[in-house]
């Protein structure tokens, strides 16, 4: 083996070397990567089981303030509605003059 070929031999083994100390370090990343992204699934995962809980109690919220409406209340609400259609009857009156 000539000079020049050892020279060639070195500086390949340490770009060899260089080479898998890079792949090593990728390695480590992907693998904190990976146990990172494991843990954002949980975390979804966790989220989105309190979102469907929180909607079933919202839900069930609605429905009880529906049942809750006494007659006092929903008497109150019609004359509301009731006051405000008149309201527009006169502007659409007044509108057509």
């Amino acid at each position: 083996m000539t000079e020049e070929d050892k020279k060639l031999l070195n500086t390949f083994e340490g770009k060899l070397r260089h080479f898998m100390y890079l792949y090593e370090e990728q390695q480590k990343e992907n693998a904190s990567l990976r146990q990172l992204l494991a843990e954002k699934e949980v975390e979804i995962a966790e989220l989105q089981n309190s979102r469907k809980e929180l909607e079933a109690m919202y839900t069930n919220l609605k429905t009880a303030r529906i049942i809750s409406i006494n007659d006092d209340e929903l008497r109150d609400t019609k004359q509301r509605l009731a006051k405000l259609v008149r309201e527009v009857d006169k502007c659409i009156a007044l509108l057509n003059e």
